[in-house]
């Protein structure tokens, strides 16, 4: 039998201390720094919280699917075709499989995130 998992809760769980996981690699701006706690991973999914200083870096062909909410800080989402969107405190996305693009964290930025192979 299968049943729900709680992975996380409003509060603690989403403001904790988190662990360092050093530079963002492939970074072309800035000299972001990456923290981060894992919540859940199973199945093919990964459920956690990521905070990253100000910094920029291109994605190309993301490997998974990934959905995400801020916490909390502000980033510039831009696609390959060169449109673009600001994300805020509150802000939920996903980004599917095979994305090309780029991110921007213009102040630093907190979020949950759950991907998917």
């Amino acid at each position: 039998m299968t049943t729900p998992l709680l992975v996380a809760t409003p509060g603690a769980d989403l403001t904790a201390d988190l662990e360092d996981w050093g530079p963002r690699g492939g970074a072309d701006t800035g000299s972001p720094m990456m923290s981060g706690r894992i919540l859940y991973e199973g199945n093919g999914v990964q459920v956690g919280i990521w905070q990253c200083t100000p910094g920029g870096w291109a994605i190309k062909d993301r490997a998974d699917h990934e959905t995400v909410q801020i916490l909390n800080g502000r980033a510039r989402l831009s696609n390959a075709d060169g449109t673009s969107v600001e994300l805020t405190t509150g802000d939920v996305l996903t980004l599917p499989k095979g994305w090309s693009g780029r991110w921007d964290i213009l102040e630093t930025v907190r979020k949950l995130y759950i991907t998917a192979a």
